[in-house]
């Protein structure tokens, strides 16, 4: 028996955050606009524009952050999602693009 991908697909405003309670083997892909993605305990800001796709292969839980209004599709066998109500999240350190975007860490 083949078991078919579970997909969201979502719009989500400026400053959105959609919560992704546990990322493993969840692929998400940018359909528009700009999303930064992080992930529990990975010190890495990953910066997803329109065509690009990223999967975690850790069972950490991840914040999916719209940069600009954007369209985001999340596929995995199983998805287990939930909706934070709070700004973008803060790092550490900030890639140009983030800062390009008038975001910045504090």
């Amino acid at each position: 028996m083949q078991v078919r991908p579970q997909r969201l697909s979502l719009s989500l405003p400026k400053k959105a955050i959609f919560t992704l309670p546990d990322a493993h083997e969840v692929d998400i892909e940018c359909q528009s606009g700009a999303l930064w993605i992080t992930i529990d305990h990975d010190r890495r800001d990953i910066v997803l524009e329109p065509g690009e796709h990223f999967r975690s292969a850790s069972h950490e839980s991840a914040l999916v952050a719209a940069l600009e209004p954007s369209c985001v599709r999340f596929s995995a066998r199983r998805l287990s999602v939930a909706v934070a109500q709070e700004d973008a999240p803060q790092r550490t350190a900030s890639p140009w693009r983030l800062w390009l975007r008038g975001m910045s860490p504090a």
